[in-house]
């Protein structure tokens, strides 16, 4: 399984073995990833998955939809490289990405 890096906002790193076709959002939720609130349960309607990517794996990533788009938006501490993790599927051109949690999360 691909290895997915998650960045947490107080400095540690915790390394996920991420299945193929699953989303980020589902993983880090499964092993309790702090940081990634997705209320939504992976819908890309509340953006507390947010996540961002490396400019290298950003590249490499289907482009954000309409819907997530404008939840970027609004999103605290949102970059260029701003995604949200409910919206990243997991495949083999991703492995060993690096994806850092925000220390905030919106709000809703």
């Amino acid at each position: 399984m691909p290895i997915v890096r998650f960045l947490l906002p107080d400095g540690t790193e915790q390394a996920l073995d991420v299945a193929v076709g699953v989303s980020l959002m589902e993983a880090a939720r499964q092993e309790g990833i702090e940081g990634i609130v997705a209320e939504c349960g992976g819908g890309a309607i509340c953006g507390t998955c947010h996540v961002h990517l490396q400019k290298d794996c950003f590249d490499r990533v289907e482009p954000a939809g309409m819907t997530e788009s404008a939840l970027l938006q609004i999103v605290p501490d949102a970059s260029e490289t701003s995604r949200l993790s409910c919206q990243i599927i997991m495949s083999e051109d991703l492995a060993d990405m690096c994806v850092r949690v925000p220390a905030v999360q919106l709000e809703l």
